[in-house]
């Protein structure tokens, strides 16, 4: 059993790696899809990403509440569990949270952030017990430049802090530009992840 963190700017090859290890780690893979459909656009990007997924893949459409997927039999039959992405989730959350992040309070945005770190740990934790191999996916954001509104830069640095609370949880992790994957971690290699982020 290993977690597996492939973090990528858009469009940089990280879903098509993802899948490719989870391939590598089982047979029985089971993807969480963390987009929510709410425009035409959405659901033409879902319907493909649906029709690249093998058959046989499971497909859980969920952000959120992973305590609950022990209850989910396309869960517990699965071997390997893939979630895409990250940042989606993310931004679901923000959305859900109606937070006026224009004139919101940093304790309100803390504990949003508290929350989604809580049910990501709870995925983490949970695969870790029922020793399914876990490869999560998510985007690098902070590479970029610094968004002009407060929701964005809220959302930048929630991802940023994610990302690194993620790599410091996994077993592996590789980073994907340009469509070549580089690994930054390795099952078994200490390697110091800072707290300070």
């Amino acid at each position: 059993m290993c977690v597996t963190l492939v973090v990528g700017g858009a469009r940089s090859g990280k879903s098509s790696f993802a899948e490719n290890k989870a391939k590598e780690y089982g047979k029985n893979i089971a993807y969480i899809a963390t987009s929510v459909v709410t425009d035409k656009s959405m659901a033409d990007r879902v319907k493909k990403h649906r029709e690249q997924r093998p058959n046989e893949w499971k497909t859980i459409e969920t952000y959120k509440n992973f305590n609950t997927l022990i209850d989910n039999n396309d869960f517990l039959s699965s071997d390997t569990i893939m979630i895409d992405c990250i940042t989606t989730l993310i931004c679901n959350f923000m959305v859900d949270s109606k937070i006026d992040f224009d004139n919101c309070l940093m304790k309100d945005v803390n504990k949003l952030e508290a929350t989604i770190k809580h049910d990501i740990l709870d995925l983490i934790h949970i695969c870790k017990d029922l020793d399914k191999h876990l490869v999560i996916v998510s985007n690098e954001v902070g590479l970029g430049v610094v968004p002009a509104y407060y929701m964005g830069n809220f959302f930048r640095d929630i991802s940023g802090r994610m990302n690194a609370f993620i790599a410091k949880e996994s077993d592996n992790v590789y980073f994907t530009v340009s469509g070549i994957p580089m690994k930054l971690k390795s099952k078994g290699v200490n390697i110091h992840c800072s707290e300070d982020y």
